[in-house]
């Protein structure tokens, strides 16, 4: 079996590809640094090890690669693929559909077998958005034929992968905790047999859950954390005030959650307290400027802080944490940080209010502004003016 994977980064390597390759793949990955592409080439394998207690690791055998900007390779491997899997990043998906593009219709031409496409990204909705992409580089006529046997089911992915610092470039350390659920539904042909994946009717629920808790969760941190002058996750979390914070937006987004989709409180409590365990995890130490990045796509109306936040208000429940997250990543001025020196910039030029209704979509007399606007003036009175 022949999976093609795109994306041979941290996460690439140590959550998609090791999966894949458990459950009997050969791994083909795509990238485009050369020096990755070189590396898996010239060893064919690569170690995985967790963040736990004596660092098990497991080696993860038969894998090769392929240049991104080789079309012609990359479409080549899709045509004979058994599933195409991503992690590339949400921005990056617009950016390899062509050569997906390439590959089904060289694939509608000599393989009639059932291909699944799965975007495991940090987002709502990837895969979906990935066929999008593609199906602008497809005929109308390719279209048609891909519609019966090519699927893009959606996906939700859940491992932290900490900031890496080995000599060897191919070795990934990676957290014990995943989780891999895949929408069923929206599957053509055989189920693939992964362990550890969990296939579902609905994925909205689990895409939710992990969105407004792990990701939620992590932003609280990393916002607060920049503002109070923490370096790290776990140094920031072991700050009262901050973790007090993160559990009180996750209390907030778990509230939403058990309405919308009546998960058992005390299990959904249960996975709260563990998301939190594994930012205090200091051997997953990650920096709070890495987690914060991108605050223009954290801040949008559908991500990790103000969806939850808008949603809690349509349905009358708190969101004071929700809005004082929203409130630190407006104030994030990290200056290595394009979208943060964005924010910055039109904070300077037309006003907070303005700059938060541009960036997060809260529309003007929403009880939310309100809610921001004073923990905007509350972190200037407590921590000075950034």
């Amino acid at each position: 079996m022949l999976a093609v994977h795109f994306g041979a980064g941290n996460i690439g390597r140590g959550f998609i590809g090791l999966l894949l390759n458990q459950a009997g793949y050969e791994v083909v990955f795509v990238d485009v640094n050369q020096s990755l592409v070189d590396e898996l080439n010239l060893r064919g394998s690569y170690r995985v090890q967790l963040a736990a207690e004596g660092t098990p690791s497991s080696e993860v055998r038969g894998v090769r690669a392929i240049q991104g900007q080789d079309v012609d390779a990359v479409a080549e491997a899709i045509a004979h693929a058994d599933l195409v899997t991503t992690a590339v990043g949400p921005h990056i998906l617009q950016h390899i559909a062509g050569a997906i593009a390439q590959g089904i219709s060289r694939r509608l031409k000599s393989n009639a077998s059932p291909l699944n496409v799965i975007a495991c990204e940090n987002m709502i909705g990837g895969s979906a958005q990935l066929k999008a992409h593609v199906y602008r580089f497809l005929s109308e006529s390719d279209q048609a034929k891909a519609d019966g046997i090519i699927a893009f089911p959606n996906a939700a992915v859940d491992r932290i992968v900490p900031l890496q610092q080995h000599e060897d470039k191919l070795l990934v350390t990676v957290e014990p905790f995943f989780e891999w659920v895949v929408d069923q539904s929206q599957m053509v042909g055989e189920t693939p047999a992964i362990e550890g994946v969990t296939y579902v009717p609905d994925l909205a629920p689990y895409i939710e859950r992990k969105l407004f808790t792990v990701n939620t969760g992590h932003a609280v941190i990393a916002y607060l954390g920049y503002l109070h002058g923490y370096a790290t996750i776990d140094e920031a979390l072991r700050d009262a005030e901050i973790k007090n914070a993160a559990r009180g937006a996750l209390q907030e987004t778990g509230a939403l959650l058990l309405e919308k989709y009546r998960f058992e409180k005390e299990t959904h409590e249960a996975y709260v307290e563990k998301i939190l365990g594994r930012y205090a995890n200091p051997m997953l130490s990650d920096h709070v400027t890495r987690v914060a990045r991108s605050p223009i796509r954290k801040l949008s109306s559908n991500d990790r802080l103000v969806g939850p936040a808008m949603q809690c208000v349509e349905r009358a429940l708190s969101a004071e944490y929700l809005g004082l997250a929203i409130a630190a990543a407006l104030l994030f001025d990290y200056p290595e940080d394009p979208e943060a020196e964005l924010i910055q910039s039109e904070r300077k030029q037309n006003g907070l209010e303005q700059t938060m209704r541009t960036y997060t979509g809260i529309p003007e007399g929403n009880p939310l502004t309100d809610i921001v606007l004073r923990h905007v003036r509350s972190l200037h009175e407590q921590i000075g003016t950034h």
